[in-house]
This record gives C-alpha cells, structure tokens and sequence, in this order.
C-alpha cells in the first residue's frame, strides 16, 4: 500500500553513476553527541568518495569553534540565540526556526537534504525542500504533545527515513508503518586504537586519574541510565576502594536538572568524592578523547535506550572490555564472548559486568573476541550505503517512496 507525502517532489532521473551528488547534511549542535558525531564521520567520508557536502548546525556559544576539528567539507554554522529559560517548547520552536531562516535560501541547491534529528527534519518540512532524508537514531517518548508532534512530523514527512540499527527499523514499521532503509555506524580505527600517543600522561594528571579508571561517556541523564551505574560503581568500590568513575560529556537540548539532582544526592548518601572516585570533566575537546579512552582500564555504558552507540564501538577499538545492557542495539553487533552483558536495570547485575570487566584474564578474552565487531562498521561503507539510498531515492517517484 503506498503512502504519499505531504511535500511531494516531481519524478527526477537517476543522476549517471559517477555524478557526485550535492548532500546538505543537518545537526542541531556542535557539541559531541552520537547524531552529530555520525554526522561528521559520514560527511567526511561521502567527501572522501567523491561527493559535495554542506554542513548546516546550529551553534550555540557565538564565540565557539564550531565542531572543533578539521573538516575536509563546507560547514555552514547557525546562530543558535538564547531561548526561553526552563520552556523546551519554546526551545525546540526556536531552533525549528532558526534553522528554517538559515535553509530557505539553499533550496534547490542541493540533490539531497539530509536531516539527522528532529529540528531539522522539522525545518526541511517547513521550508518544503525536496527531497528529505532523515536519519531516525532512537525515538523518544515525549510527554509534551508539541514535541511528539514534532517527532512525528519528522518521521513521516521526509521521502525516506534511515535507521543505524534493527531495533528501530522494526519500530519504525510497528507504529508508524514506515519501512526504513539500514545503514551502518562506523569507527575510525586510526583516531581510535589502542596505540599511545604520548599525551596519555598529561590527560591522567589534568583528570587526578590513577585507578581503575571506568569510562563512559553521555552525560548524566536518565537514557544512560546514570543513577544505576553509580549505585552499581558504589557498589564495586567495596572491592576496588581505589576505582574512579569518568563520565565525559552532558551537552544536551534539554533539561534533566531534576535527575542530576537526583544523582548528586545519590552521589552524597553513597560517600563517592566528586573529583576523587567521581571525575566529571563534562564536555572535553574532542582531540583528547581518543587518549582518554587509552587511559581507561574499562568502558561501562548500560544504556536503557539507544540508537546504535558509537562511543562503544570506539571504546572496543581503543583496546577495553566494555560493559554494556543485555539488550538491542548491542546484541546487535556484540555477541556474549565480546561484551560484559548486564541486565541495565539491575544494579547488581552492572556491578557484577564491572567486576568482570576489572578481572585481567576475563578482560584479555573480551578485547580480544571484540575486535573482529570492528570490521563490520567502517565509514567508508556507511557512505557507499548512503549514497546507494539517496540515488534510489532520486530515481523513485514519491508516491512510492514508501510503498
């Protein structure tokens, strides 16, 4: 049964194979996050086969530095001006415009637009380019029935919906009906290995690191499950006192001060030293990472939600044994030799996944199984599977880009 779109495109021939396309890719901030993450790593490698990318994002801090690292594409930074405090209707409103003031005049530009979250998605819609691509990494459960409506909206507006794991594939044909093309995550093994740099010591004296140092990176927020792995940490300090737990990043759109609060009050009922056992150094530049995961006996990510997870894919290639929920999207990509599986609402169990991650022999085993992951996930063969979806596109009639 087909499904027309509210933004119908007329019938395009398929551009000759060896045509480089002209590909605006969309992320709604410049701050690390996996989406825009992906978004950098896909840009740089369509570039590198041969094709024209635009980055569009929005920037938040007027006297940033954009991405904060070399691009081998054009980037087109946004504007993001101060919104309404505490309102994230009126947050989301705002970068929804912001990003459709900015788009409005690149129409017909591109052979592509390509949206990779929900603002964009909603100012393509706006603005009726033509045609839409969105990347759908998780779907959320809004209580606010302006954002659902956004989220819906940028579901079923675009002439075609990408998805990075089977997990959401299969919830994009349940409740919306949709079938949405697979593609493939990557991971740059020669920024992420497990070879030192040399600035693994400086990164261990500017964070206090000494040991055993348990990474994660996201932020303290409910989808990464943050009060769990620190019940879970506390309880692995009874055995490993001298254990630090490292939670890199939190730049986010919204607003989870009630669960942080939750979290600090946890962190003082549990006796863990903020700065000692727990290091927080929040968003950190992106060229330290890579030797941070070097500095890290361990990777702990016992998510309850996610799109795929790029950071574990990275941590594996980094050389650590990494702790990870017994659930889709890893048991997508890691099988039970590769991984320290816990079940992410167990805090027993992600304690118990944490001390096997810690015991040396166990560990050695599970880097070990885990490296034959990363020959599946390259971004050279994320963008070829791209570039094969967007001419498919450009040759189907909209009528029956989702037939």
């Amino acid at each position: 049964m087909s499904q027309t779109r509210p933004n119908a495109r007329p019938h395009r021939p398929e551009a000759p194979i060896a045509m480089p396309l002209k590909i605006a890719l969309l992320t709604y901030a410049t701050k690390p996050r996996g989406s825009v993450i992906h978004t950098l790593e896909l840009a740089t490698a369509l570039t590198h086969i041969g094709h024209h990318i635009c980055i569009y994002a929005l920037e938040k801090d007027p006297n940033g530095n954009g991405f904060g690292r070399p691009l081998p594409c054009a980037v087109n930074l946004i504007p993001a001006q101060p919104a309404p405090a505490n309102i994230i209707d009126g947050l989301i409103h705002q970068r929804i415009s912001e990003f459709t003031a900015a788009l409005q005049p690149t129409l017909g530009q591109y052979d592509i637009y390509h949206a990779q979250d929900c603002i964009g998605a909603n100012a393509l819609s706006q603005i009726q380019a033509t045609p839409i691509v969105r990347t759908i990494h998780h779907i959320e459960a809004f209580e606010s029935p302006y954002l659902q409506q956004c989220q819906d909206r940028s579901i079923r507006h675009p002439h075609l919906c990408l998805v990075v794991s089977d997990r959401w594939q299969q919830a994009l044909q349940t409740d919306y009906g949709i079938g949405a093309t697979r593609v493939v995550n990557g991971v740059d093994r020669q920024r992420f290995s497990p070879r030192p740099s040399g600035e693994e010591s400086g990164i261990r004296h500017r964070y206090g690191l000494s040991g055993p140092v348990l990474l994660t990176v996201g932020g303290i927020e409910p989808r990464k499950n943050s009060l769990r792995l620190l019940q879970a940490f506390a309880q692995v300090r009874q055995k490993h006192p001298a254990a630090q737990l490292v939670i890199v990043g939190g730049a986010t759109l919204f607003d989870y001060q009630a669960y942080r609060e939750q979290f600090f009050a946890q962190v003082k009922a549990l006796g863990v030293g903020v700065g000692n056992a727990l290091v927080l150094p929040g968003v950190i530049p992106g060229a330290e990472l890579p030797a941070l995961y070097r500095c890290a006996d361990a990777f702990v990510f016992p998510s309850v939600k996610e799109g795929w997870g790029l950071v574990v894919m990275e941590a594996i290639a980094s050389g650590l044994p990494v702790v990870v929920s017994e659930q889709a999207p890893f048991t997508e990509f890691l099988g039970p030799q590769q991984a320290c599986f816990a079940d992410p609402l167990d805090v027993g169990a992600i304690a118990a996944a944490i001390e096997r991650a810690l015991n040396p022999a166990i560990a050695a085993a599970v880097v070990r199984h885990s490296q034959a992951a990363l020959t599946n996930y390259t971004w050279e063969r994320s963008a070829q599977q791209h570039v094969q979806a967007y001419r498919q596109l450009l040759k189907t009639p909209t009528e029956e880009c989702y037939a």
